[in-house]
C-alpha cells in the first residue's frame, strides 16, 4: 500500500512574493514605450507625491508668437504643401526634408495626422533644443530625461483625417511647410523612478526656457498651446 505524501501549502510570505511579482509583471508591460507608465506610474502616484521645489523661472508664458505674424515667412522658407505621403517622400528623396528619429534629449512619438520629416532648419533646431535641454537639466536628479515630439509635417490628406476628429482644426498651419513641430510639455521620458508634480513642472519650464532662448536668438517662433498641452515651435 503506497503512502500518501502530504504537500505542505505555501506560506503567506511565499504567496505574497508571488502576488507582488505578478502585479509587477502585469503593470510593467502596460506601456513599454513610456518610462513613466505601468508599474512606475503606480508607484509614483502612491509613493512619489512629495515635492522638492526647483528654482526655475516661468518661461512658458513668454512663448506667445501669433500665427499671422509668421505664417507668410514660414511658407516662403519651407517646402510647398504636399497632398499626400507620396509627395512628401519625393521631397525627402531630394533632401528638401529629412526624416527625424529620436535623438539626444528627445523622443519622436508615433505621430497621428503628420509625418516625422522636417526641413534642414527644422532638423537643426530640434537637435539644438534637445542638446540644450539635456544640458539644462544635467545638474538635477532629472538628468537624462527626454521631451516628446507629438507632431511634425502634415499633408492635406492627413489634415482631412484630422478634421473629421477635430472640426476646429485650422488649415492655415505651418505644419504644411516642413518647419513646424509640436513638443509635449505634459509627457516626458524620465529615468527617475519617483516623478512628482514638481518634477513635471520643472521639466516643462526648463524646456520652455530653452525654446525661449532660441526664440530670442531668432532661431524660431514659439507658442504656448494651453489646450493642446504642447509648445508649437517653428524654425526660422
Amino acid at each position: 500500500m503506497s503512502k500518501r505524501i502530504k504537500v505542505k501549502p505555501p506560506g503567506i510570505a511565499v504567496l505574497s512574493i508571488i502576488g507582488i511579482f505578478i502585479v509587477f509583471s502585469v503593470a510593467s508591460i502596460t506601456s513599454p514605450r513610456d518610462k513613466n507608465e505601468g508599474f512606475r506610474y503606480f508607484i509614483n502616484k502612491k509613493i512619489g507625491s512629495g515635492c522638492i521645489s526647483y528654482k526655475q523661472t516661468i518661461f512658458s508664458r513668454k512663448l506667445r508668437d501669433m500665427l499671422p505674424d509668421y505664417i507668410g515667412e514660414s511658407g516662403n522658407s519651407g517646402i510647398k504643401k504636399c497632398s499626400n505621403k507620396k509627395e512628401l517622400l519625393k521631397k525627402a528623396s531630394r533632401n528638401e526634408v529629412y526624416k527625424i528619429r529620436s535623438g539626444r534629449g528627445f523622443v519622436v512619438e508615433d505621430l497621428s495626422y503628420s509625418f516625422p520629416y522636417l526641413t534642414k532648419e527644422g532638423k537643426i533646431l530640434i537637435r539644438e533644443i534637445g542638446k540644450r535641454f539635456r544640458k539644462k537639466i544635467s545638474g538635477t536628479r532629472l538628468r537624462g530625461s527626454d521631451f516628446r515630439i507629438t507632431s511634425m509635417t502634415r499633408t492635406t490628406e492627413e489634415f482631412l483625417k484630422l478634421r473629421k476628429n477635430n472640426p476646429n482644426a485650422s488649415e492655415n498651419t505651418p505644419h504644411y511647410y516642413g518647419n513646424a513641430l509640436d513638443i509635449s510639455y505634459v509627457r516626458f521620458s524620465a529615468k527617475k523612478w519617483f516623478v512628482t508634480d514638481c518634477d513635471k513642472y520643472y521639466l516643462k519650464e526648463a524646456l520652455a526656457e530653452v525654446i525661449w532662448q532660441l526664440r530670442e536668438e531668432n532661431k524660431c517662433w514659439a507658442t504656448y498651446e494651453i489646450k493642446q498641452g504642447c509648445f508649437h515651435v517653428v524654425a526660422r
